[in-house]
């Protein structure tokens, strides 16, 4: 996974995140939206344009925010 949008989307979902990516690679679910980790390019674009901060990539996810790197994984059938 590159980037992995957190807690804070669910109860937002704004979408700038999809409107400014270059690849299309945001994806909504049934209740937050979703980065493909194929598609992904890792330009930040969406880390920018969040407006509550919901996206961080794998690497500086808290602890409290690892259940939404499964979700995300799960979301897209990666082992």
């Amino acid at each position: 996974m590159a980037y992995v949008i957190t807690n804070a989307c669910i109860s937002e979902k704004a979408a700038d995140c999809v409107t400014v990516c270059p690849v299309d690679c945001i994806e909504e679910g049934e209740d937050q939206f979703f980065i493909d980790p194929d598609t992904c390019i890792d330009c930040g674009a969406c880390v920018a344009a969040c407006p509550v901060e919901a996206i961080y990539h794998e690497e500086d996810l808290l602890t409290e925010d690892l259940p939404f790197l499964e979700k995300a994984k799960t979301f897209y059938n990666i082992a």
